[in-house]
């Protein structure tokens, strides 16, 4: 009997703004190439992704599944590549898998079976946004996507800053682009003067902006940041 190779996950970060093999090491390009089957947010995507990263790369050749909603009848068919000994990689939409992104469900998956995982090293907006922002950097806490209706979002604002004034914590969201404005609005009219916030742009990207102050001084002008990746950090220590 043929004994299977043992099957391996590689979690494979991709680009967070345009489109450049420069902001990612040659060591993920390695382990592309070790892998057959690709379990992915966005398949096209992640074709034009890999095709960048690797010009010569076949890509039909390869097996696709897309991470979606379907979350047990997915997990099974992950678990079946397991089985098989396949080599696989996890390609979120932007930045990291398992970091603001559905991929952390196979990654549970196999954690349980005891396969190999092996996290790359890549771009990833919560922790560039943070560097750069001079909040504090001991004690933080990312907290994904604020609500969208007015009186659950301005109550979520206010336990964030509450939250931080207590914890001496970075409180860090995101929203989706096209609401940037509306929620920083909503910053400004709900916290307090001297509670600081960073907004972070385009990280990676030859337009990048980070920018810390108070809301005090944010109330003098905002950065144009209408449908443009962006990512939130809130700060109401000292």
């Amino acid at each position: 009997m043929t004994e299977l190779n043992p099957p391996q996950l590689y979690l494979i970060p991709c680009f967070l703004d345009e489109p450049d093999p420069a902001t990612l090491p040659s060591s993920i390009l390695d382990a592309v190439k070790k892998c057959s089957v690709f379990y992915v947010e966005n398949e096209r995507s992640a074709r034009r992704f890999l095709k960048i990263l690797w010009k010569e790369m076949e890509i039909d050749q390869y097996e696709w599944h897309t991470i979606h909603k379907a979350e047990e009848e997915l997990k099974g068919k992950f678990r079946a590549s397991l089985q098989k000994g396949k080599i696989i990689g996890i390609i979120s939409e932007a930045g990291c898998p398992g970091i603001a992104d559905p991929g952390q469900v196979l990654i549970n998956v196999a954690q349980q079976t005891g396969v190999k995982i092996k996290p790359l090293v890549g771009p990833n907006a919560v922790t560039l946004a943070l560097m750069a922002s001079g909040l504090n950097g001991q004690q933080f806490r990312f907290n994904g996507y604020l609500p969208i209706d007015t009186v659950p979002r301005l109550k979520a604002i206010k336990d964030l800053e509450n939250s931080s004034l207590s914890g001496n914590c970075t409180e860090i969201f995101i929203e989706t682009p096209y609401r940037n404005r509306p929620l920083v609005e909503a910053i400004m009219q709900n916290c307090k003067h001297e509670t600081r916030l960073c907004i972070a742009i385009n990280l990676t990207g030859p337009e990048e902006y980070v920018q810390t102050k108070s809301i005090k001084e944010w109330k003098e002008g905002l950065p144009e940041m209408h449908k443009r990746p962006a990512i939130f950090l809130l700060y109401a220590g000292k």
